[in-house]
């Protein structure tokens, strides 16, 4: 099946009048602080990381509202990992309409009722938007997962997580609750995108632009270099079978553009086209170690970020670790996410 993850990042821009018009700067109880910030949401083709599907606008608006602008792009039984916040039951439906399965991150604040166990460990249950007038209260039924994730780092620390995810793949046969928690970790493909765009591509720099046409202009311009980069990797791919495109190193593909563009070297091919160009070639060349592992170190940025309270609770050093998953029903629902 092909997956699909949705997210959202923040790119910084010029704090220039104009650009502050257009996106406002956060502010707090008394004063505005760091940048103008432009929210962008995307859709990502989890097994190539294309983005084939990009909105932005503000950051204020919030996340939500560019991303219910995307699932149009969905295509049939596509599996759509996203996380939490993503669980309203509007932009559940909008991606059911268009015949797509979505699995998402229930929040801690839902409670719901089981309906009806199921074997594999997950149950069926009805989530419940808040009351409109003229429409009373909207109902989804959905099969729910609930999983503790056991991580033993080699130096003997021990963490444990409770999750629940929410999915319109009913089916326990086919997808079944211990399949469906890496599936839902396909989601940090986005990420994996939006750390190639902004600390590979962009070096952590602001957009350039000092007025909003342009801005808009220059995200539409890195949307597209990312994307001719890894369309190229994804060709580079198809020259050896079974290669998982994960090890197809964007840093490389960018860097021999870079050389080409500059030296004006390798750009017409002297002899007959191939499927595999320059760019290809060195990726094939520079493949590093095949491994498959799920992040544990949670983010920390540089500015704006909600990941500071991690500083100083993980480990400096690289280390090994096993991953244990045991899915279960949470009869007392699932307790507050603390910050970490």
């Amino acid at each position: 099946m092909r997956t699909a993850a949705f997210d959202g990042t923040s790119l910084q821009l010029p704090d220039r009048a104009p650009v502050t018009d257009r996106f406002p700067k956060r502010s707090g109880s008394e004063r505005e602080f760091g940048c103008p910030l432009l929210r962008l949401a995307t859709l990502v083709e989890t097994g190539t990381r294309a983005v084939t599907a990009a909105a932005f606008g503000p950051e204020s608006d919030g996340e939500l509202p560019y991303a219910t602008r995307l699932p149009a792009r969905l295509e049939a039984n596509m599996p759509v990992p996203a996380d939490a916040g993503s669980d309203t039951i509007g932009f559940l439906h909008g991606i059911r309409a268009t015949g797509a399965q979505f699995l998402v991150r229930s929040s801690a604040t839902r409670r719901p009722l089981v309906q009806h166990r199921l074997a594999d460990g997950s149950y069926l249950a009805r989530l419940s938007a808040p009351y409109r007038a003229g429409h009373g209260y909207g109902h989804l039924t959905v099969r729910a997962a609930e999983a503790w994730t056991t991580v033993t780092l080699a130096g003997g620390t021990v963490r444990r997580e409770q999750r629940r995810l929410a999915t319109s793949l009913t089916g326990p046969v086919r997808h079944p609750a211990e399949r469906l928690v890496p599936l839902y970790h396909e989601r940090r493909q986005a990420e994996t995108v939006y750390a190639s765009v902004k600390a590979t591509l962009l070096e952590g720099r602001v957009l350039r632009s000092g007025y909003p046409a342009g801005l808009e202009q220059e995200a539409w311009g890195i949307l597209t270099a990312c994307q001719a980069l890894i369309h190229t990797a994804a060709d580079a791919a198809t020259r050896q079978p079974g290669l998982d495109t994960d090890r197809l190193s964007f840093t490389v593909a960018l860097n021999t553009a870079r050389d080409q563009a500059v030296n004006a070297s390798g750009i017409f091919p002297r002899g007959p086209v191939r499927p595999v160009g320059a760019i290809g070639r060195t990726l094939l060349d520079n493949l590093p170690p095949a491994r498959r592992r799920q992040r544990l170190k949670a983010r920390r940025l540089k500015s704006h970020s909600k990941y500071a309270p991690n500083i100083g609770k993980h480990p400096a050093t690289a280390q090994n670790y096993t991953l244990h998953t045991e899915i279960t029903i949470m009869e007392k629902g699932l307790a507050p996410r603390s910050p970490r």
